[in-house]
C-alpha cells in the first residue's frame, strides 16, 4: 500500500513467515548452529523453545531450505492437543500412503520408508512445529517410532520446535527417557534493544529502503512496546509505515508511534504495554502526548492540554484517494 511512497519493493514487515529475511541476532545464530549440530550429530532429538513470535518457525524454514536436497524431511507444521493417530500423521508428512492400512500394515510401512531411505544414504528428519501442543503419550509415542535404527543411527531424527512449556512438559518423570536423548537444546529469547533497531534496518534493507526511514528514537519506543518480540516489531513498525504515509511523512518519528499505540492500531497484543513517561523536570500524571506533524514535517510544539489526534473516517478517505493516485 505505502511501499511505492517510500520507495520499497514491497511490504518490509510482512507478517507471513519469510526464511529470506531472516534476521540472524546472536542468538538466533546460535539456535540455527544448534539446529545443524543436531542434524550432523544424528541426534535422537533436537529442540527449539522460545515465546511466541520470537521467530522459531522462521528459523525452522530456513533449515529446510537448506536441507531440503541434503536428507529426507517431514513436516508437521500444526500440531495440536488432540493430535491422534500420530504415525498416520508422521506418514503423511512423508508422503507414506496410509489411508484404509491397520496399524501393523501402517508401522511395517514406515518401517520399511526408514529402510529404503537409509539405503540411499539419506537422512530422515521429522520437524514437528507448535509441539508444545502435544501431550505426554502422544511424545512417549514418539520416542517410540525413534528406536528404529538404521545401522548405528536413529532411523528417524526429530526436531521439536515450541513455546517454553514444552520444555516443562519434557521435564516429568514419565519422559525421562525422551528427555535422555535430546542431544541439543536452545531456548530463544526477545530481541534487545539494539537488536531491534538492527533488525529493523535489516528489514528495510531488504525491500530497498533506507535505515533512516524510521527514527533511533521511534524504534526504541517500538522496542519497548514489542518487548522485542519479532512478530509485534513487524506489526507495529507496518502499522506505522501506513500512519507515515497518511500524513506524508518522510520519516516514521517517535510521535506516530506513539500515536499508532494511543489509538490501539497495532492490535490488543499491545494495549498492556504502558506508554513512556515524559521527559519533563517535574512529576506528571499525565501519559505523554505525540506532537503533530507540520507540513514540513517537523513535530511542532503541542499546546498544553493538547491530545492526541485519532487516525478518523476522513483520514481513511484521504489514504485511499491517496492510494488509487499512486497505483501505476
Amino acid at each position: 500500500m505505502y511501499e511505492q511512497y517510500f520507495g520499497l519493493r514491497q511490504d518490509p514487515f510482512s507478517m507471513t513467515p519469510d526464511p529470506e529475511v531472516l534476521y540472524l541476532s546472536q542468538q538466533h545464530r546460535v539456535a540455527y548452529s544448534v539446529l545443524e549440530y543436531g542434524v550432523q550429530q544424528h541426534a535422537g532429538f533436537t529442540v527449539i523453545t522460545g515465546d511466541v513470535g520470537c521467530g522459531k518457525t522462521t528459523l525452522i524454514r530456513r533449515l529446510v531450505e537448506n536441507l531440503r536436497q541434503k536428507v529426507t524431511l517431514g513436516l508437521l507444521d500444526n500440531a495440536h492437543p488432540r493430535l491422534s493417530n500420530l504415525l498416520e500423521w508422521v506418514s503423511m508428512a512423508f508422503g507414506i500412503d496410509y489411508q484404509a492400512r491397520d496399524p501393523v500394515a501402517l508401522y511395517d510401512a514406515f518401517v520399511q520408508f526408514l529402510s529404503a531411505e537409509h539405503a540411499m544414504r539419506r537422512r530422515v528428519i521429522l520437524i514437528i512445529d507448535e509441539a508444545q501442543n502435544l501431550d505426554a503419550e502422544t511424545l512417549e509415542e514418539l520416542r517410540t517410532l525413534s528406536n528404529i535404527n538404521a545401522g548405528r543411527h536413529p532411523g528417524l531424527q526429530i526436531i521439536l520446535v515450541g513455546q517454553p512449556e514444552l520444555r516443562s512438559t519434557l521435564a516429568r518423570p514419565e519422559l525421562s527417557q525422551l528427555s535422555q536423548r535430546v542431544v541439543a537444546h536452545y531456548a530463544l529469547k526477545p530481541l534487545t534493544e539494539e537488536e531491534t533497531l538492527r533488525y529493523i534496518e535489516h528489514r528495510l534493507a531488504h525491500v530497498g529502503g533506507g535505515s533512516d526511514l524510521f527514527s533511533p528514537e521511534a524504534c526504541r519506543l517500538v522496542h519497548q512496546h514489542s518487548r522485542g518480540v519479532p512478530r509485534l516489531i513487524n506489526l507495529l513498525c507496518g502499522t506505522a509505515l501506513v500512519y507515515a504515509f497518511a500524513e506524508d511523512a518522510q520519516q516514521v518519528s517517535v510521535d506516530i508511534i506513539q500515536t499508532v499505540l494511543n489509538d490501539g492500531a497495532a492490535g490488543l497484543c499491545m494495549g498492556t504495554q504502558a506508554a513512556p513517561p515524559p521527559r519533563a523536570e517535574t512529576p506528571s500524571t499525565q501519559p505523554p502526548q505525540p506532537a503533530p506533524l507540520t507540513r514540513n514535517h517537523s513535530p511542532a510544539r503541542p499546546a498544553p492540554e493538547a491530545a492526541a489526534r485519532p487516525f478518523e473516517m476522513e483520514d481513511a478517505r484521504q489514504l485511499f484517494s491517496k492510494l488509487a493516485k499512486t497505483k501505476p
